[in-house]
């Protein structure tokens, strides 16, 4: 590798978003308006096929056969076969210069995907860890047809429950009992993730990104912003950790539960690893995501850790609590999983400095 090529690698991991929803939820339209939009400038973009997006009236050249560039400043390729070999080469042609420097990726899934396995692979390969970090999960959800989706297609149940952000689509096609029942049911199934409503897929992209675990250029953490523990309680304080009781057992969200966990006293490290690496083993497959702050045993510094199913992010190390309160706060997004069996596997695993759990 030359000099000046050398100077292409960015200083800290790029920030990738996964893009999700169901057949016909609106992925298209909505992407097609952010790469027109000037924030998109410095960003990458990922699709299956460039037809699917009808990406004509953007384009300003093509880069290869793969590769095109727009005229937002964006970069847009198509993968048609491994996703690891595609962002491989897509970062290896940003450090030779043979694309332009971007700053941002999207990968766009096709809509019967479970974005599950997107994760893990950005989150396990070695050289896509060093290279990218995840930011966030965007799903869109049709307004008018969200809830039948949801009732007989489990994919697109665990797109929104693992989603950062959720989008409700085609909002001025429907009624607004219909709404505000589908909006409802997702705030029970992912109730930290913020609910937008887009009409022509027009929405401001900062509310989409900079939903990652913490800012890599201040090295801190708006904990409130991205684990949202308070939102797992009711005003009256009743806690979300026991699911939905009142949906209809039939439906794919009533085996999904989302809760949060507050411990208190300081995490003994070696014990908390062996909790979690007994949780992959046996139930990883149903930890649909899990992250959290810890305050752990003879470290000043909070912890913070992300994980997708049997795989977790290097544990991150802030330079300060960002709130003032040291309590560890667990999320979890899981099915067919109780919240009881975590709260007593925890205390068993750190019992020598056990104290009460709350969920919360």
């Amino acid at each position: 590798m030359t000099g000046e090529s050398a100077l292409a690698i960015p200083d800290e991991p790029l920030a990738v978003s996964v893009l999700t929803g169901f057949l016909g939820s609106g992925k298209t339209t909505l992407l097609r308006h952010l790469l027109a939009h000037p924030e998109m400038e410095e960003t990458a973009v990922i699709v299956n096929e460039f037809g699917e997006i009808g990406l004509d009236h953007l384009l300003v050249e093509k880069a290869t056969e793969d590769t095109v560039l727009l005229n937002s400043g964006c970069l847009c390729c198509t993968v048609r076969g491994d996703l690891v070999e595609g962002m491989r080469d897509l970062f290896k042609r940003r450090v030779k210069g043979e694309v332009p420097p971007f700053q941002r990726l999207v990968i766009e899934t096709t809509g019967l995907a479970d974005p599950a396995p997107i994760l893990q692979t950005i989150m396990s390969d070695p050289l896509l860890a060093e290279r990218f970090r995840l930011d966030g999960v965007i799903a869109t959800v049709d307004a008018v047809n969200g809830a039948a989706t949801l009732d007989r297609h489990v994919e697109s149940v665990k797109q929104a429950a693992v989603a950062d952000r959720l989008l409700v689509t085609k909002s001025d096609l429907a009624e607004a009992e219909t709404l505000k029942t589908l909006e409802d049911r997702l705030r029970a199934l992912n109730p930290a993730a913020p609910i937008h409503r887009v009409i022509e897929g027009e929405i401001d992209p900062g509310l989409l990104f900079n939903a990652g675990l913490y800012d890599p250029q201040t090295k801190t953490s708006d904990v409130r912003r991205w684990l949202k523990a308070e939102a797992y309680a009711d005003p009256q304080g009743h806690s979300h950790a026991h699911g939905h009781g009142h949906h209809d057992v039939n439906r794919h969200d009533a085996s999904i539960r989302a809760f949060c966990l507050t411990y208190q006293r300081p995490i003994d490290w070696e014990r908390f690893n062996a909790w979690v690496e007994m949780l992959i083993t046996l139930y990883g497959a149903n930890i649909l995501r899990m992250k959290g702050i810890l305050n752990v045993a003879e470290v000043d510094e909070p912890i913070v850790i992300h994980g997708v199913q049997h795989v977790f992010h290097p544990p991150v190390r802030l330079a300060a609590w960002p709130d003032g309160e040291r309590a560890s706060r667990l999320v979890f997004i899981v099915r067919d999983l109780k919240p009881e069996m975590f709260e007593h596997t925890l205390k068993a695993f750190n019992e020598d400095s056990a104290a009460p759990l709350a969920s919360a």
